[in-house]
C-alpha cells in the first residue's frame, strides 16, 4: 500500500514521516528527492532559466534562500518552478517504487503540495498532518524562521482546513509528540490489519 502524506508548512509532516519509518514502514521525503534534483547539472541549468542568474552561487550551486524568497513572492514563478520539478520528482517515486514495492508492505511518501499538485489520485489512501496555524507559527519562529517568511509559506499553501476535508486520515500534532506518535503508531497498525 502506498499512501501520501501531506500537511502545511511546520506543522509536523517530518516528525511524523520518522515516527512511520521507526515503526517499520519505507518512507520515501520529496523534499530529499528536491534537493537530489538541485545538484543535478542540467536542472540547475533550466531553474537559472526561469529564476535567473541571481540564483546561482559562485560555485555554481544554487542559492536555495534566494530561490525560496523569489517563489514566495511570485506565485507565476512558483507555478513554473512546480512544473519543471514535480514530474521530475515523481518519475524519481517511481524508480524507488519499483524497486522496493515488493520487499515492503507499507510505503509512506511525504508530499507537501499533495492536494495543490491534485496528487492524490497516486495514492492509495492520503493523509494529512495538522496544527493550528499559531501552534505552527509558534514552531517555526522556536526553530529560527521569521515570523514573515513562515507566513508567506503557509499563505502559498492550500488552507489545512481543505486538505484535512480530503484526507483519509489524520494526524493531530497540536500536542506533545508521545500523542502525535501514539496516533501514528494506532495508524500504522490499522493499515497494516487492512492490507491482510
Amino acid at each position: 500500500m502506498v499512501i501520501g502524506l501531506t500537511g502545511n508548512y511546520g506543522m509536523g509532516k517530518s516528525f511524523v514521516l520518522s515516527a512511520f519509518k521507526e515503526l517499520g514502514a519505507f518512507v520515501l521525503d520529496s523534499d530529499e528527492i528536491v534537493s537530489q534534483l538541485l545538484q543535478n547539472r542540467q536542472v540547475i541549468l533550466k531553474i537559472r532559466k526561469i529564476l535567473g542568474n541571481r540564483v546561482a552561487k559562485q560555485d555554481d550551486t544554487l542559492d536555495k534562500a534566494e530561490i525560496a524568497k523569489l517563489i514566495f513572492e511570485s506565485s507565476a514563478l512558483r507555478e513554473k518552478l512546480e512544473t519543471l520539478l514535480h514530474p521530475m520528482v515523481f518519475a524519481d517515486i517511481q524508480k524507488y517504487l519499483k524497486k522496493i514495492s515488493s520487499k515492503k508492505k507499507l510505503i509512506i511518501v511525504e508530499v507537501p503540495l499533495l492536494y495543490e499538485g491534485g496528487y492524490q489520485g497516486r495514492f492509495e489512501r492520503t493523509i494529512t498532518v495538522f496544527t493550528t496555524r499559531s501552534t505552527a507559527l509558534e514552531r517555526l519562529m522556536k526553530a529560527g524562521v521569521s515570523r514573515s517568511n513562515a507566513m508567506k509559506r503557509l499563505n502559498a499553501q492550500l488552507p489545512i482546513k481543505i486538505k484535512k476535508k480530503n484526507a483519509d486520515f489524520l494526524i493531530d500534532n497540536n500536542g506533545q509528540k508521545q500523542k502525535t506518535r501514539r496516533q501514528v503508531e494506532s495508524l500504522y497498525h490499522k493499515l497494516l490489519e487492512e492490507m491482510v
